[in-house]
């Protein structure tokens, strides 16, 4: 009867969805017969490739809309028969002046190519973006286009996830981790999709680096609070990437090589589409090494990654088709067998169809498989075995529909099961071996409030109709945004939401580094981790070339997951409980002036966890965090930037004293409280003590060369440039200081046919 019941409460919700869904479509304006609307995609000329975040404004309404990041734009409510000009332009290509003309009840289509060019916008050509930046409600969302992502400061190379910490908000512990930990937030709480599907661990070298080719990437967008209904299952962040589509035009490639790898990116046309394939090994362990402060870690990384784009006009009009795949591996095999071998791997497999119709009404269905497994072989070091294996399959189902008001609604269904193993042993010789299955079903929906100038919102929700685990089923997770300009030159923003997230990871406080963090799904002995997001903001158009964005936030972080470090027999627990909360204000103020970009940013932040009554600092808690970024276009192709990063010292817990630890099962005699022990160490408060303030310089210098038969890049880097001794940990073994990057000069080339 239990089940009956549960059954029907399903039916009748998904049924209610479509309903509301249904019923919001066709309560469609009645006065559009009088307007018609533009619909339109922006493109490279040369690659066909999409130019998401570009401008479109036209001029005689004095209104405009941003592109996607499909590169789609779409601009409603426009007088019928009357002739318009439309100002398209994107950083780094030349500007376009389209005229058209609109029929009354009816969708006009723009098929928009854009030409590379190093001219500077003009001021006319960035009004577009301000008039659909006034109303904006994507409060903590940070956009980063493929353009932005190459002009960035390198280190060793460029990399996905280190590009994010350069953003106000956001943390790492060091050089030699590329985990980012967002407002306060454990790495484990960020959500990371790639073309729509989850990356479980997104790290290569036990977390040094993304195992995302940046050369893949077509867009970022970063949420780091507040994000919308549509995305669920974590608590802190989403990172969203879309990868590019492929050379549509011609067959291309290139050949990347720089200190730590070599890389190789092929693309070009199939019928009705494009492909791209791009893999990428790891070739010099020297420079890994520096990274770990070891001389004994033989890495070896790789990654490969594909997408294949299909539209037939004649088979199915306005579709989209895309097979998407990403694979890699890691392994350190030490020379040293007194040493631990780590393992892991990630297979990603996807599949979408994007559909435009002659109404204005998008869909998208996306369909992927997710595998992570990851392994701590012990050898004869004294580290016990480990062994993960997480399996996802996720389905999507999403529609957006925009009114003639401008107005959007949007709603979708999402079904997810995970299924996980884990197997691991304590230091107290303890074994945990868990083996967990779930399924989520979620809908979600959300009405986007655009059609006045001066105040935006968007509201909506999300329903766990099932959860992974026990405690996740018909949980409701509310969402709301809200933008109010007063004046054309600064917006106030506010957002509010509670989200929910039934998968966590494995680590314990106490290790002074953690390089294994396993996945499981939360034991129904626990409630499911939940937060709850309060953010204010504040936007202001100083001049044309100098803007400034303030926010302040709170997070209250409840059931949150640890692990059980005193767990000594079978029966105890694995996991216990407890809450958090973190707090701050982060500013940031960019200059930006052909040829200069200035950017500095501040943040103070506190956190707090409390488990079992313990009260302390999460070792990623930095109290003050500032970044300075110059970039300059020096002409002839070269290109010049410098960093400067500070952030006060990260908690650590210290050691107070050792005792001989003797197992009485193997007491032979007096003598062996002389000779059968083992040292072991007493650990003051956790995370009590910090350790000295972080600061480091790094400088990057480019150069592009272009020759009838290819372009050649030069990248030139130096790494810490006044050669700070920054402090990774301490060895509590040997009580020896492990420093993170020294001064360390680096280069890339990369040739482009």
């Amino acid at each position: 009867m239990v089940v009956k019941k549960s059954s029907i409460r399903l039916h009748e919700c998904i049924a209610a969805f479509l309903l509301f869904f249904i019923f919001t479509l066709t309560s469609v304006d009645l006065h559009a017969q009088d307007t018609g609307r533009l619909r339109g995609v922006v493109t490279d000329s040369l690659n066909g490739e999409a130019l998401a975040y570009g401008n479109v404004f036209i001029e005689e309404l004095k209104t405009g809309a941003t592109t996607d990041d499909r590169g789609y734009f779409y601009i409603s409510s426009i007088p019928a028969n009357k002739t318009y000009k439309l100002l398209v332009s994107y950083v780094g290509y030349e500007s376009k002046s389209i005229q058209f003309v609109v029929q009354p009840n009816h969708i006009t289509e723009l098929d928009v190519k854009l030409n590379p060019s190093s001219i500077e916008l003009q001021t006319i050509e960035k009004i577009g973006q301000k008039v659909a930046e006034y109303n904006a409600t994507d409060i903590g969302l940070e956009r980063i286009a493929v353009k932005e992502l190459e002009m960035m400061p390198k280190g060793v190379e460029t990399d996905v996830f280190r590009s994010l910490q350069y953003i106000p908000g956001v943390r790492s512990t060091g050089d030699v981790s590329a985990r980012y930990y967002v407002r306060g937030g454990e790495s484990n709480q960020n959500l990371v999709l790639l073309n729509g599907a989850t990356i479980y661990n997104p790290f290569h070298a036990l977390g040094l680096f993304s195992v995302i080719d940046p050369d893949m990437v077509n867009t970022m967008e970063f949420y780091k609070g507040g994000f919308t209904s549509e995305f669920g299952g974590r608590l802190s962040s989403v990172l969203k990437l879309v990868t590019k589509d492929g050379n549509k035009n011609r067959i291309s490639g290139t050949a990347t090589a720089s200190l730590l790898t070599a890389k190789g990116l092929v693309e070009g046309p199939i019928p009705y589409g494009s492909f791209i394939v791009t893999g990428r090994k790891s070739h010099n362990t020297d420079i890994l090494k520096k990274f770990l402060n070891d001389q004994t870690a033989p890495f070896d990384f790789y990654d490969l990654s594909f997408k294949l784009n299909y539209g037939n006009p004649s088979f199915i009009p306005g579709s989209k088709f895309v097979i998407h795949g990403f694979f890699s591996g890691d392994k350190l095999k030490n020379d040293n067998p007194l040493k631990e071998d780590f393992s892991w791997s990630n297979d990603v497999l996807g599949f979408s169809w994007f559909q435009v119709y002659d109404s204005p009404l998008f869909s998208e269905i996306n369909l992927s498989m997710s595998n992570f497994n990851g392994e701590v072989i012990p050898n004869l070091s004294s580290v016990k075995p480990r062994k993960n294996e997480v399996r996802d399959l996720t389905l999507k189902l999403d529609f957006n529909y925009i009114f003639d008001d401008r107005d959007e609604v949007a709603a979708g269904i999402h079904i997810n099961t995970v299924d996980t193993k884990l197997y691991l042993e304590n230091g107290a010789g303890v074994l945990t071996d868990i083996h967990s299955t779930g399924a989520n079903l979620s809908v979600y929906a959300k009405y986007k409030l655009l059609q006045w100038e001066e105040f935006g919102a968007d509201f909506g929700g999300r329903m766990n109709l099932t959860g992974l685990s026990k405690d996740g089923n018909f949980f409701i997770e509310p969402r709301i945004s809200l933008t109010y300009r007063p004046i054309n030159l600064i917006s106030f923003k506010a957002a509010f939401g509670i989200y929910q997230q039934e998968l966590t990871t494995i680590s314990s406080e106490n290790e002074v580094i953690s390089l294994f963090e396993p996945y499981v799904i939360v034991p129904d002995y626990l409630e499911t981790p939940r937060s709850t997001h309060y953010t204010l903001g504040v936007d202001l158009i100083l001049s044309e070339a100098i803007k400034l964005g303030v926010e302040t936030y709170y997070k209250k972080l409840d059931n949150i997951t640890s692990i059980n470090d005193n767990k000594r027999y079978e029966e105890d627990p694995d996991l216990l409980s407890g809450d958090g909360d973190s707090y701050g204000i982060e500013s940031q103020i960019k200059y930006s002036k052909e040829p200069i970009s200035i950017t500095a940013s501040y943040a103070l932040s506190y956190s707090y966890k409390e488990v079992e009554g313990w009260l302390y600092y999460p070792r990623y808690d930095s109290r003050h965090a500032l970044n300075l970024t110059f970039e300059v276009n020096v002409g002839a192709g070269w290109h010049a930037s410098a960093i400067w990063v500070f952030n006060t010292g990260l908690p650590f817990t210290p050691i107070i004293g050792y005792y001989d630890k003797l197992f009485m099962s193997d007491f032979r005699g007096p003598w062996d409280i002389y000779e059968n022990y083992i040292p072991y160490s007493v650990l003051g408060d956790k995370n009590y003590h910090r350790l000295p303030n972080y600061h480091r310089l790094d400088l990057s210098l480019s150069k592009k060369f272009e020759f009838s038969f290819a372009k050649l890049s030069l990248d030139f880097s130096i790494i810490n440039v006044y050669n700070r001794e920054n402090i990774f940990y301490f060895d509590r073994s040997t009580g020896e200081q492990v420093n993170m990057l020294p001064f360390l000069p680096t280069a890339t080339v990369k040739v482009e046919i």
